[in-house]
């Protein structure tokens, strides 16, 4: 038997941080795509001392195309939210939501797709950027 992943968003626990209480450590560029990456001090400062992000963190993501948001893609971690997924979808804690410019949540993004690929990053948390935060001083990396 074969069994699929929901091939559509659907509702989590995920919400879309005050913004401004976070931190841009990084960005990365893609062609004519610049994502700004950012997370809470908290966090920052857990990863340098090698320590487990604390359950409640967000990590965004803030899509440029052609200088404008296109759209924000949110991480949050919370304890036992990995419960919630069978162990193909599991992620440790962390959950996934994709939201518009204005801020409210894109239905039409898969979420499961973003457990699939984050999986390969289980031995850093999940995260693909996280190895650039021992080294951030207070300007982004790039």
């Amino acid at each position: 038997m074969l069994v699929g992943w929901q091939a559509i968003a659907e509702s989590n626990r995920v919400t879309f941080p005050t913004l401004e209480q976070l931190v841009h450590y990084t960005t990365v560029r893609r062609g004519n795509v610049t994502e700004h990456i950012m997370t809470t001090p908290e966090a920052i400062e857990a990863v340098k001392k090698g320590q487990p992000v604390p359950s409640g963190t967000h990590f965004v993501l803030v899509d440029y195309r052609e200088g404008e948001v296109f759209r924000y893609f949110v991480m949050q971690k919370g304890d036992g939210w990995g419960g919630e997924y069978d162990e193909r979808r599991r992620t440790g804690d962390w959950q996934f939501q994709w939201f518009k410019p204005d801020r409210t949540v894109n239905m039409s993004e898969n979420t499961a797709r973003c457990q699939s690929c984050h999986q390969s990053q289980a031995g850093s948390e999940y995260l693909y950027t996280g190895y650039r935060i021992p080294r951030f001083n207070g300007t982004p990396i790039e």
